[in-house]
Order: C-alpha cells, then sequence, then structure tokens
C-alpha cells in the first residue's frame, strides 16, 4: 500500500461519474420531487436509481477515507487538516454562492415560483434564508460539507497514522482479515443503522437531524482509512471477488423484488420484521457491492494512462458543476415533446460535454479557477 493504487483512482473516477449519470436520471424518477421534474417518469429508471442510490455514495465515502491515509504520508496533521480545508470547505463556501443558485433558479422556475431573470433573482442568496424556503443551500455539496466535518471530527483517530505503536497490531488485522468471512462481518455495523437510525432519521443531506446517513457515511470514511492499512484486507478482495459479486447480485435479485420494484409503496417505515429483513440484507447487500468493486478493480483497472491520469484531475471539479449543469440544461430539455429514452440521452451528453468545456477551457487554466474548485493552485507537469 505504498506505492500509488491506480484501481483506486479508477473506482474513484467511475463512482463520480455513476453520481453523474444518476442526477441525469433523477427527473425521471416517479413519486419523487426533484429540483425539476419531468412530466412523465419510467418505472425502470426508478427502479435503477432506488437501487444504485443505496451503494453510489458509500463507496464514494468508502474511497474517501482510503485517500486520507495516502495523504496524511506526504503531511503532518496539521498540513492534512490545511489541506482538506483548501480541498473541501473552499469549494463549498464557493459553490453555495455561485453555483447552487443556478439550481434554485431553474427549480423555482419549473415550479412557477418566480418569473424574472437570474440577474433579478441572484441577490435573494445573500439573505442567508435556507433552502427551500430561501436560495440558500449547499444541494449536492451536502457530501462536501460531510466530508470536512468528519475531517474535523476524526483527526484524532486519523493521527493514529503517525504514530508507531500501531503497527504491532498489523499482523494480527492481517491475519483476521485475510479470510473472507471476516469481510462480511464487518457489514455489521450498517445492519445496525437501519435497525438503529433508518426509520427515525430519513435522509436529508442537511447535516442537523440526519443520523442514519451521518453516521453510516462517517464509518465508511472510517473503514476506508483503516483497511486502506491492512494489506490483507485487499488482497481477500482480489481473491475472493467472485463470491462478493455472486452475494451482491443474489441481494440485489431479492431487494429488486420485495423492495426497489416498487419502492415507495414498500420502503420500510416501521420498526418491526420489514425493515429488520429489509436492514440485515441491504447493510450487507452495500457492503459486499465495495469488496467486490475493489476486487474487480484490482483485477482489471491497475494500470495508468492518460485519460485516467486527466480525468483523476477532473473529477472533482466535474463533480461541483454538474448538478447546476443539469438542472440549467434540463429545464429546457425537458420541455421538448420528446420520449423520456431521447431526453436522457440529449441530457447526459449535453451534461458531460458542458462540464468538460468549462473545466478544460476555464476551470484547470487559471490558479484562482483550480483552488476554488479544489484541485491544485499549480498545474503539474
Amino acid at each position: 500500500m505504498n506505492k500509488r493504487l491506480h484501481y483506486i483512482d479508477w473506482l474513484r473516477v467511475l463512482a463520480f461519474m455513476t453520481l453523474i449519470l444518476f442526477h441525469c436520471a433523477v427527473p425521471f424518477v416517479g413519486h419523487y420531487t426533484w429540483e425539476i421534474n419531468n412530466e412523465d417518469t419510467s418505472p425502470w429508471i426508478t427502479r435503477i436509481i432506488w437501487w444504485t442510490h443505496q451503494w453510489r455514495l458509500p463507496l464514494l465515502f468508502f474511497i474517501a477515507g482510503v485517500g486520507v491515509r495516502f495523504s496524511l504520508r506526504r503531511r503532518s496533521i496539521l498540513a492534512f487538516f490545511g489541506e482538506r480545508t483548501l480541498r473541501l470547505l473552499l469549494p463549498l463556501t464557493f459553490a453555495i454562492f455561485f453555483i447552487t443558485p443556478i439550481q434554485v433558479y431553474f427549480e423555482w422556475l419549473q415550479k412557477g415560483r418566480i418569473s424574472s431573470s437570474f440577474i433579478e433573482f441572484y441577490p435573494q442568496v445573500y439573505q442567508i434564508i435556507p433552502y427551500p424556503e430561501g436560495a440558500f443551500t449547499w444541494s449536492h455539496m451536502w457530501f462536501v460539507a460531510y466530508l470536512f466535518v468528519f475531517t474535523i471530527v476524526l483527526l484524532p483517530v486519523f493521527s493514529l497514522a503517525k504514530l508507531k505503536w500501531p503497527t504491532r497490531f498489523k499482523p494480527l488485522l492481517n491475519k483476521i482479515f485475510s479470510a473472507p468471512m471476516a469481510n462480511l462481518i464487518m457489514a455489521s455495523p450498517f445492519i445496525l443503522y437501519f435497525y438503529t437510525l433508518f426509520v427515525d432519521w430519513p435522509e436529508q443531506g442537511s447535516l442537523i437531524d440526519d443520523w442514519f446517513v451521518f453516521i453510516s457515511s462517517m464509518t465508511f470514511y472510517v473503514f476506508g482509512f483503516f483497511f486502506s492499512g491492512i494489506n490483507s484486507f485487499w488482497q481477500a478482495c482480489l481473491k475472493y471477488r467472485r463470491i462478493y459479486l455472486f452475494i451482491a447480485l443474489s441481494l440485489a435479485v431479492f431487494l429488486f423484488s420485495k423492495y426497489y420494484w416498487n419502492w415507495f409503496e414498500n420502503k420500510p417505515d416501521q420498526q418491526n420484521a420489514h425493515l429488520y429483513i429489509y436492514g440485515f440484507l441491504n447493510g450487507i447487500h452495500i457492503w459486499v457491492i465495495i469488496l467486490a468493486s475493489i476486487g474487480y478493480a484490482m483485477r482489471y483497472l491497475n494500470y495508468s494512462n492518460k485519460y485516467l491520469s486527466y480525468l483523476n484531475k477532473a473529477i472533482y471539479p466535474f463533480y461541483i458543476l454538474h448538478q447546476a449543469v443539469i438542472v440549467a440544461s434540463g429545464y429546457y430539455v425537458l420541455q421538448l415533446d420528446l420520449g423520456i429514452g431521447v431526453k436522457l440521452l440529449i441530457l447526459i451528453i449535453l451534461c458531460l460535454v458542458s462540464i468538460w468545456l468549462l473545466y478544460h477551457f476555464i476551470v484547470k487554466n487559471t490558479a484562482i479557477t483550480r483552488v476554488l474548485f479544489g484541485m491544485k493552485w499549480k498545474k503539474m507537469k
């Protein structure tokens, strides 16, 4: 684990790209109010969206935790905190005032709440009235806000990476996590969170009163940091990847048939056997998807090329920009008299092309835009 893990870079890029495609599809999800919504919805898109929603962000939080250990290899704790502040808090603040207002504007336009120009609308952001009553929101940047809070809370834990005495436990940990069952058992905290937090604390992305998402996401973040120091865990993911994939697919089939086929009717909302079955199976399901993803990435994506080098730098600015681009372009695309599939394809193409143009010709070319979008201020040769 002392060299750059290209398969982690690929996983990070693919996970963020999945997130972008996910948000392109959300306007077509039934029984769900997003920032913009198509008049007609697709049951198949709805089912796929609710399935991917289970594991897309846990995978990203896990990968972010892996990145912490590699960052600490080159930095002191104080320097690490400064770097995370620059890469998380500064882009978050910038996005709240200059990116997410675009999303609120087009949302309110579609819902008929306003009919003014963006210039007339924009000063409402500085009233600092929280969304949805006001225009002040971090929207999709909640992921970055949570990462920054996790980093502050977990600094004492991360500081252990700078001490020598924890290394004495590595032989024992390597022995334990070389077994596939030991890795599967690590799904236990997520099962527990479903049992204790899922019903009472529904997902909000608001940091406050969002305990299910907050605690589970922080655990994935810690797990990424913890397991990045245990070589046998990664080798077990590689060796037993087919087993993990089989478990993940088997659970997905059951969860689809029992829950995601009609999610809004079947979603557990009470503390009963229905919840316990769902929590047990989905807790394992999310974790084994991460294990299988690691294993297959190690097997097939452990290389670098010019595309990975480019995307690895671009993907964070892509993430910051993507939802504003989707909402702004989607406002017009959804008005077209076309089928759902054609609209979705147009929206995906518009989104990817637009954020690439913005990144390639603007964001990466000046020091100030690079810093505001979470990149290193100086281009690396």
